[in-house]
């Protein structure tokens, strides 16, 4: 029984226990003032007395105190049946309501799982063959084994997971490979030329140059470089 017709039930019993006990009521009238009161005793003094109900016999109160009682258990029954009948159409609503929201459910399409779908063991496969068929590290393979990637991507995450894939991978800084720079191979000077044999006109080194005899300009020599001495150099 709830808490609001338990206070009811009692408010009942009250009003109605009240009632039989009175076995008379006065209208009582004040002669100077004209205020009406209600007793169920004596009225006071200067005010004009009034019966309004007669006094009863005990019989009577008897009677009226079991019809009263009467009525307020079938009063008491009627409200408990409505509760209890209230609570019984809640629950039936309560069922139905979940049985249709397991029907919709079961009647929803279910997401797909694309990492089971035979285009994402298709993907993959292929990707493990260029994997597999790469020598070394090129450009062209490079590209092929991304192109690879992607297509695994799309369809074992499927449309949206790509894309979400593919908006992390475009906020990723990107990595350039700058080659090694080698320090340039030593050479050793080469030694000057030396002249190796000389004619009237001309001297061959011994680098296969040859060097006019006559004129300005420096020789290489048997002891080094030598001037020309009046146009002629003495080798």
């Amino acid at each position: 029984m709830t808490i609001r017709l338990h206070h009811l039930l009692l408010c009942l019993c009250a009003v109605t226990l009240g009632t039989a006990a009175q076995a008379q009521v006065l209208r009582c009238t004040d002669a100077r003032t004209g205020k009406v009161t209600y007793t169920d005793g004596e009225c006071a003094g200067g005010t004009a007395a009034r019966e309004v109900e007669a006094r009863k016999s005990p019989q009577e109160l008897q009677q009226e105190r079991e019809l009263a009682a009467e009525a307020l258990e079938r009063k008491q029954q009627r409200l408990q049946s409505e509760a209890t009948a209230a609570e019984l159409d809640a629950r039936r609503a309560a069922e139905r309501d979940r049985a249709k929201a397991a029907q919709a459910a079961a009647a929803a399409p279910q997401p797909q799982d694309y990492a089971r779908s035979a285009e994402c063991a298709r993907s993959r496969r292929n990707l493990d063959m260029v994997a597999s068929g790469l020598s070394r590290s090129n450009y062209e393979q490079d590209v092929r084994l991304e192109a690879a990637q992607r297509q695994v991507d799309l369809d074992c995450l499927g449309p949206q997971g790509y894309a979400e894939v593919e908006k992390a991978r475009a906020n990723q800084p990107r990595v350039v490979v700058v080659p090694p720079r080698y320090p340039p191979v030593y050479q050793a000077p080469q030694p000057p030329p030396r002249l190796t044999q000389c004619g009237d006109f001309r001297c061959t080194d011994n680098q296969g140059n040859s060097y006019p005899r006559v004129g300005p300009g420096r020789f290489p020599g048997q002891g080094g470089v030598c001037r020309s001495n009046g146009g002629q150099a003495p080798c």
